[in-house]
């Protein structure tokens, strides 16, 4: 019998950066909020269901204009999952969050945003990911 497979190519239209904190989610909105004078807010949680596989969990914050959305992201699930990778984005599990900009920041450029975010006390490392490099990018879809 012939199989057939679906292949889907997304194109992911945003900024990506994966941050190392060690600091709390509610912290590290809170200093991101006055370093960049944002107000990200905590949302509803994320939840993916695996189909037999367990689920996950990610924590969520959303700072939204009508020019621009930020997203900050717990990269692990906030829930223990019996996943051997519980991570909302696999392929860069070295990354506790993961910040999201979609359609440009105007005060800021990518490079403005990476020394900025460099500069925070409570971000040991920062950097900028290519989101269409990573195998699991329809994660980051929403």
């Amino acid at each position: 019998m012939k199989t057939l497979t679906l292949d889907v190519e997304y194109d992911c239209d945003f900024d990506l950066f994966g941050l190392v904190s060690s600091s709390r989610e509610h912290t590290l909105a809170w200093v991101l909020n006055r370093a960049l004078h944002l107000r990200l807010v905590k949302q509803q949680d994320l939840i993916y269901d695996l189909l037999h596989k367990g689920r996950l969990v990610i924590s969520n914050y959303l700072h939204a204009t009508e020019h621009y959305t930020l997203r900050l992201l717990r990269n692990r699930s906030v829930d223990p999952s019996p996943l051997k990778k519980p991570f909302l984005a696999p392929d860069i599990r070295e990354y506790d969050y993961l910040l999201q900009v979609s359609a440009g920041m105007v005060s800021h450029s990518p490079e403005e945003l990476l020394v900025q975010l460099s500069a925070l006390p409570e971000v040991q490392l920062v950097s900028q990911v290519d989101p269409n490099d990573l195998k699991f990018k329809e994660n980051l879809l929403f």
